[in-house]
């Protein structure tokens, strides 16, 4: 229920019982009024003597009989009483066998007669007060719908400044010079400099675009209007643009300011891509957008902010000079940038001596800032859950993986003994061809319990950032990804269907090397095909062929060619180290997991430390099978020319 409603109604309540009290306080009741009787009643008890007394006030008369009864009556107005009785027959002896009171007249009969006819109409007119105040409330609600709804924070009191953002020095640097527009004006104006209106921020989900321009606002101490691109569009017509002026002139009257507008994209994209046409609420919105930002004075001192992971779907007025000046890209931090934010997150945090947040950055390439975060606190809620008062290196690591590969260890679910050898071969072929072909990819972990939706996992970390790939990379991507199937078929001399997603990520990667890279001996440095985007959407839908058939069936041959070349390299890597294979899955099935350093030793020939002896776990008779898994490397963006991780199946 609505709170403010439950309050309204409880004082609608509080009217209705003091209303009632009063009239039970005020308002004698029917049992307690003396009985009325005319005056010819009065004249046939004085006739018979009964008549103790009567009380005359005004016109109304109190009849006090002998027997202790009374009752009230009235005689005529401006006609005496002895008059009435004597017309009635009442002889004097009679009139004087009883007493005459005469009292003043009583306004309080008036007065309760007046208070019984106001009371009800004071009791309406306050229920009618309080209904009009709730339908003016409703009624303003509505003429603010077009008000804007941002946020506004003051800058007396920052409470994020440039120390709390990490791992993006040169956008720092950037916004750096916003901060001393706003603190010093004067000191670019002497220059004939023109202070930036807008300044676009570009990067990835979770790279901290919201947080570097909160802590902007924080550096320049200045009024920090925040508000979302979706919160200026409506359902109903001109309610969008009305929000933007209302917002603009708020920001005016309080320049110097800051304003920010979070996923811009949900209403600056190119116009006449909607699906009303060019005369669309969010087409109208973001038209009055691009006037306000033209109507800025050059001293208004007021600088827009805006953020958005899809540039590329923004209309050209939004970014032209003069209104977005700057375009400030937050990309995904290299290794120190992710050693400098996780240094902000661990502040605080108890951690024993064997945290290495070195170790932790180089385990997380192409993590963002969220994701960092998202690490500290999964390795903090484990070493809870653990009942330790401070969080070790196992609860960092275990949590990477959480983060990296979708989720926790599944040891209650169940395999057969077949199928754990089939998990632990599959896992094995990865693990080891990548070891021989792309040893800059080293193993970080090898294990057969599932987790996520996978049955195992080989997952690989780089041992440095790597921006640019090569030929001989993608093809030693493609080579590893095909190791779980070649052992599978080396061993058992069957196949699974758990390659299914390494063969997608072997098609795309040998696909794409052909029609987006120019790696094809055959085709050249070319690229065939253009992919189509709905900009509405903001999401590719289709590719468009702009090549003959005959040259389709040449990139079909050439992707044919590159994958069978990489078969042929694993394959010959697994025949040539079967004792490894052997050796590998057999540790595997006794341990379950391999640390980096188990499988170097192993690779390396040297023997492990005894396992403590623990009671075998019991199995149930049905036992789940589920799927191998696939290899799991950590890469770069989606969108970078790096070959795509694949997921588990």
């Amino acid at each position: 229920m609505n709170p403010k409603w439950s309050r309204n109604a409880f004082v609608y309540l509080l009217i209705l019982v003091a209303a009632a009290a009063l009239f039970l306080s005020i308002l004698p009741s029917a049992n307690q009024r003396p009985e009325s009787r005319d005056l010819s009643a009065v004249a046939e008890l004085a006739k018979s003597g009964d008549v103790k007394s009567i009380t005359i006030s005004g016109d109304d008369l109190r009849v006090t009989l002998k027997n202790g009864d009374t009752f009230v009556s009235r005689k005529d107005a401006g006609v005496s009483l002895l008059e009435t009785l004597s017309a009635l027959g009442v002889t004097s002896q009679q009139i004087r066998s009883f007493e005459f009171v005469v009292e003043p007249p009583s306004q309080a009969g008036n007065w309760l007669a007046l208070a019984g006819s106001l009371i009800p109409l004071l009791f309406v007119g306050a229920l009618f007060f309080f209904l009009m105040r709730q339908a003016q409330g409703s009624n303003s609600q509505a003429m603010s719908f077009g008000k804007s709804r941002a946020r506004m924070m003051t800058g007396d009191k920052p409470t994020i400044t440039f120390d709390d953002v990490a791992g993006c020095d040169e956008a720092k640097q950037e916004l750096a010079e916003v901060v001393e527009f706003l603190k010093e004006p004067q000191k670019f104006a002497s220059l004939g400099a023109r202070i930036p209106k807008g300044v676009l921020m570009v990067g990835h989900p979770g790279t901290g675009k919201t947080l570097m321009a909160k802590a902007v606002a924080g550096e320049a101490g200045v009024p920090f209007f925040s508000i979302s691109g979706s919160e200026f569009v409506e359902m109903f017509v001109g309610v969008g643009a009305s929000r933007v002026r209302d917002l603009f002139d708020q920001a005016k009257r309080n320049s110097p300011c800051i304003v920010f507008i979070d996923e811009i994209d949900a209403v600056g994209r190119h116009r006449g891509s909607g699906l009303g046409g060019s005369h669309d609420e969010r087409e109208q919105t973001l038209n009055q957008i691009l006037v306000e930002m033209d109507g800025f004075d050059t001293d208004t001192n007021v600088i827009i902010i805006a953020a958005t992971n899809r540039p590329d779907i923004l209309d050209p007025a939004l970014l032209r000079p003069g209104r977005f000046d700057r375009r400030v890209v937050l990309d995904r931090p290299d290794v120190r940038g992710r050693r400098a934010i996780l240094g902000i997150h661990v502040k605080g945090k108890p951690m024993t001596s064997d945290v290495d947040l070195d170790v932790i950055a180089r385990a997380t390439p192409g993590f963002v800032g969220a994701d960092i975060e998202n690490v500290v606190n999964e390795a903090a809620i484990l070493a809870a859950r653990r009942n330790k008062r401070s969080i070790g290196m196992r609860e960092f690591e275990e949590a990477v993986e959480r983060v990296a590969l979708g989720g926790p260890e599944r040891r209650s679910r169940v395999m057969s003994d077949a199928k754990r050898r089939l998990v632990a071969y599959h896992e094995s072929g990865h693990a080891i061809v990548a070891k021989l072909l792309d040893p800059k990819n080293p193993i970080q972990k090898v294990t057969i319990i599932p987790r996520g939706q996978a049955g195992g996992y080989a997952w690989r970390v780089p041992e440095e950032d790597q921006t640019l790939y090569g030929k001989d990379d993608f093809m030693n991507s493609i080579a590893v990804a095909l190791g779980g199937r070649i052992a599978e078929e080396i061993v058992f001399g069957d196949i699974s269907d758990g390659a299914s997603s390494d063969l997608e990520k072997v098609t795309r990667t040998a696909r794409d090397m052909v029609t987006r890279y120019g790696m094809s001996d055959e085709l050249g440095p070319m690229v065939f095909g253009r992919r189509d985007e709905m900009v509405f959407l903001g999401r590719e839908i289709h590719e468009q062929r702009d090549y003959s058939e005959d040259v389709a069936e040449e990139i079909d041959r050439e992707v044919r060619r590159i994958v069978d070349a990489c078969y042929r390299q694993a394959r010959e890597a697994l025949e040539t180290h079967r004792d490894l294979l052997d050796l590998v899955a057999t540790t595997l099935l006794e341990r379950e997991t391999l640390t980096r350093e188990e499988f170097a030793a192993l690779m390396e020939g040297r023997e492990l430390p005894e396992l403590p002896p623990s009671p075998p776990p019991a199995r149930p008779a049905a036992a789940e099978e589920p799927r191998p898994s696939t290899s799991r490397e950590t890469s770069p963006s989606k969108g970078s020319n790096s070959p795509p991780a694949p997921a588990p199946a």
